[in-house]
């Protein structure tokens, strides 16, 4: 089971899906656990705000390849890459965006925590 949601970017709605598929996607594409950058990208944004911005270039490259990876599992048709697909916006905050892709990333997870309960449920009758 997938969640989508579209989020406003540069005035126009972008489709992004969160599913099980996501965690394999962004390891195969970039070589590193979506779980840990969620993690790490949480704990900068909280540290910071649009004025007083505490992310590094780093932290910002996580947010644009986790963003990209949602977007392009909603939609197949974007380009084949980040700064293909970054080059169709004029600019966006990462403070209004990430905040939207944490909370559809957790609503996948609790729909699929509740999935096997629910399975587990069923088989132990």
């Amino acid at each position: 089971m997938s969640m989508k949601q579209n989020i406003e970017i540069d005035g126009r709605q972008v489709p992004f899906r969160a599913s099980a598929a996501i965690p394999r996607i962004y390891r195969m594409k970039f070589h590193r656990d979506i779980y840990k950058d969620l993690k790490a990208l949480e704990r900068s944004l909280g540290d910071s705000t649009e004025d007083a911005s505490s992310l590094d270039m780093f932290s910002l490259e996580m947010f644009e390849n986790i963003a990209y990876i949602m977007a392009k599992h909603a939609d197949p048709s974007i380009p084949d890459s980040p700064e293909e697909w970054l080059d169709e916006f004029n600019t966006f905050s990462i403070y209004q965006v990430l905040p939207k892709l944490i909370e559809l990333w957790g609503l996948n997870v609790q729909t699929e925590v509740e999935s096997k309960k629910n399975f587990a449920r069923r088989n132990a009758k």
